[in-house]
């Protein structure tokens, strides 16, 4: 069946199965190695994408419910050589280590604070509790988020 996305701005039509997980064909069709293959059950994070603004888990998403809507992941926010103010802030602060949870990190802070620039520790942790790093380095994390909140969301 043929399905019509569009995804980091570029139109794209696939002749997919529409049951088929977002995840499977961003990486296996567009060769989007952004969103990582988790926990396949929604719980980790890995997989996240925005899906019209909003973080969701691509592992769990059948790609034909997200049909017609603007599909950002990782490498959409920016390029290596202009990377978005996110993902600058993410590598001036060092908060990266392995980088398998950084679809989920990034992607999540940047969904809360776009929808609510001024919102609280408290709401950006609830956000953020659904993504899980392995890597220890939260802190770091925690830092650039709030970093970007004030030099760039409000």
């Amino acid at each position: 069946m043929a399905i019509n996305l569009k995804v980091n701005g570029r139109s794209v039509t696939l002749d997919v199965d529409p049951t088929m997980p977002l995840l499977y064909v961003l990486s296996d069709f567009l060769q989007l190695n952004g969103p990582k293959f988790g926990c396949g059950l929604g719980q980790c994070g890995a997989c996240t994408v925005l899906v019209e603004g909003e973080a969701i888990r691509s592992c769990i998403t059948p790609v034909s419910s997200v049909e017609g809507f603007e599909i950002v992941t990782l490498e959409g926010l920016g390029s290596p050589d202009n990377p978005h103010p996110i993902q600058r802030i993410f590598i001036e602060e060092q908060a990266v280590q392995c980088g398998f949870c950084l679809s989920g990190v990034i992607l999540t802070a940047k969904a809360i604070l776009d929808q609510n620039p001024r919102a609280s520790e408290e709401d950006i942790s609830r956000a953020m509790s659904g993504v899980l790093c392995r890597c220890c380095t939260h802190v770091r994390m925690v830092k650039a988020i709030q970093r970007y909140q004030k030099e760039v969301a409000v």
